[in-house]
């Protein structure tokens, strides 16, 4: 059984298809003609990336991570450790630690605009694959709908063989009913 790509865009989604959306008309498309959606968008937005979202990302994988905080603690610890333990002339940063200050404000004003570049790009991302996941969805619910259509055709099918058998059954019995009634009518000859 063939689907007409408008009889199912008006029974399935109650519009016509030009008034479908771009998921809806791709998985409604794949549906009818019997093609999957097997396609990974993720190598594909992968390969779309540019050197500065990929450094971008990198970045805020570091940044966010343990392996960070423990080379910032250990950096931070060493820095001190050495303008306290070093005589005064000796010491490049000096209690308060005035220049360390300036290197850290350095660093988180640098890091939180990365890091927000990586977040809006992931948010892309995720809405291109929350777009996919979509249209498999929804070619999931048209393949389910097919589906059921198929099975209560089939059963329509098999009640009306059974109810034609049931009626060939009910004429074979009328008949040798009415055999028996007319062998009875005739009673014994005498």
């Amino acid at each position: 059984m063939t689907l007409d790509y408008v009889l199912a865009a008006a029974k399935w989604f109650g519009r016509l298809p030009n008034e479908l959306g771009a998921s809806e008309r791709k998985a409604l498309e794949l549906a009818v003609h019997r093609r999957t959606l097997i396609e990974d968008p993720a190598p594909k937005l992968e390969a779309q990336l540019t050197l500065g979202e990929r450094v971008a990302d990198r970045v805020a994988r570091l940044g966010g991570s343990w392996t960070f905080i423990g080379l910032c603690l250990l950096f931070l610890f060493a820095w001190i450790a050495f303008n306290f333990l070093v005589p005064g002339e000796r010491a490049f940063d000096p209690f308060p630690f005035i220049f360390l200050n300036l290197l850290l404000s350095m660093v988180a004003a640098l890091q939180a605009p990365i890091i927000m570049m990586s977040q809006n790009r992931q948010s892309a991302t995720d809405r291109q694959m929350a777009v996919h996941d979509y249209e498999v969805n929804l070619k999931a619910e048209i393949e389910i709908m097919a589906l059921h259509e198929k099975m209560d055709a089939l059963r329509s099918e098999q009640l009306a063989a059974l109810l034609l058998k049931q009626q060939e059954q009910i004429d074979l019995l009328a008949r040798l009913l009415a055999r028996a009634d007319a062998g009875a009518n005739a009673g014994p000859v005498a």
